[in-house]
């Protein structure tokens, strides 16, 4: 026999105690602490309480939720999960996660070949996954994934760890998935896969340069100071300590130069560097947070010393932060006609004998300003073959 009144609109409106408030045939109003109101249905499967969640009220009104509380009925009479039906209607599979994730990023990407190129590395490798859903997803079904490409694509499987990871991520954000990520390598995966091929000392490992406008994408998408920071540097070629330790009061905005100060150099001598639209982009965005360009987490203090080449690792790349100016060097190289001695000039090295120096005088800033250009626009993902034939000996 029925004990309780059904609720209604007024009544529901009128409620404050936080607690449960059943309106029958397994339906609850659930009042929080804080006063936040929600529809949940319950039931019994095999002597144990079930619950799933039908929305928050007044967004699902009364009338909305019994119907919800209907189908749900409906379901248990015939012996199936409400929970499980509810998730095989609204929970993707791996590779649909994939693309919403991909959409999600959209105005990340710079051009539609980044975006194809994430696309691709997850439809050749991810294979084994791709049609799971992504609560299904676990540790073991990741090993699937990169146990057979671990040790002949090293760098490879790196990469498609952090794109599961990342997708994983998102999977829960959307609140399609609990607990640790399986595809998490710190404390995780490592502890099953082997380490990666240390470098030898004093080498410095960098990335071809076809693979630049990839990792700045994954870098904008990352959105955090720290790659934001190693995108800086990579468009003005400086060197880790240079960028970690640039202060506001370097940046000529007006002029599109930072002056980087003779003590922070390797050579000791000061040099400048020319800013793109991009490089400016960047400096703008952090310099009101404090005196160093690029802040860290502790008030008054600049990113540590690894927070780049952290970044590098979480996306799966296993060059180092240093090597991209040899990156810089091998492009300039093999798709300019710009002269190696701007190149030079560009990573701030000496070049030539001291008499040579001396000279040439000035430090061919607004060259090097057309080189930079180039090799933002290059980044960027567009098709920049230079053709230039220049005299080194010009200023």
């Amino acid at each position: 026999m029925q004990t309780f009144k059904k609720l209604t609109e007024t009544k529901i409106r009128t409620l404050s105690k936080p607690g449960r408030h059943s309106d029958g045939n397994g339906l609850y109003l659930n009042i929080a602490k804080g006063g936040s109101k929600s529809w949940v249905f319950m039931w019994r499967s095999n002597y144990r309480r079930r619950e799933t969640g039908l929305g928050g009220y007044p967004v699902v009104s009364l009338a909305k939720a019994r119907q919800r509380a209907r189908e749900c009925l409906e379901l248990v009479a015939d012996g199936r999960d409400p929970i499980a039906e509810k998730r095989k209607t609204v929970e993707p599979s791996f590779a649909e996660c994939a693309n919403m994730f991909l959409e999600s990023m959209e105005g990340q990407w710079r051009n539609e070949k980044h975006r194809a190129q994430w696309r691709s590395t997850l439809d050749a490798y991810c294979k084994p996954i791709k049609n799971l859903k992504v609560s299904a997803i676990d540790t073991e079904q990741v090993l699937r994934v990169l146990q057979p490409i671990w040790n002949t694509k090293n760098e490879t499987a790196s990469r498609v760890r952090g794109r599961i990871e990342r997708v994983l991520d998102f999977a829960k954000t959307k609140g399609w998935r609990t607990g640790e990520n399986p595809a998490t390598w710190r404390n995780h995966l490592k502890n099953v896969l082997p380490a990666r091929q240390k470098l030898t000392r004093g080498h410095h490992r960098a990335m071809s340069w076809k693979e630049m406008p990839e990792l700045i994408a994954s870098l904008r998408s990352a959105n955090s100071v720290a790659a934001a920071a190693l995108e800086f540097l990579i468009l003005t070629t400086a060197r880790t300590g240079e960028v970690l330790g640039a202060e506001t009061n370097e940046m000529d905005f007006d002029e599109a130069v930072w002056t980087v100060p003779a003590s922070r150099m390797k050579a000791g001598k000061e040099h400048r560097v020319p800013l793109t639209s991009r490089a400016l982009e960047l400096a703008r965005k952090y310099h009101n947070l404090g005196n160093h360009l690029f802040p860290g987490q502790t008030p008054g203090k600049a990113l540590s010393n690894m927070a780049m080449s952290n970044v590098l690792k979480r996306l799966g790349y296993t060059e180092t932060v240093h090597g991209m100016r040899s990156t810089f060097r091998d492009w300039v190289g093999d798709q300019t006609g710009y002269p190696e001695v701007l190149a030079e000039l560009a990573l701030a090295h000496n070049v030539g004998d001291e008499t040579e120096r001396a000279y040439r005088r000035g430090d061919a800033l607004e060259r090097r300003r057309k080189l930079m250009l180039a090799w933002a626009r290059f980044l960027e993902g567009e098709e920049v073959v230079v053709q230039i034939k220049e005299i080194a000996g010009r200023k």
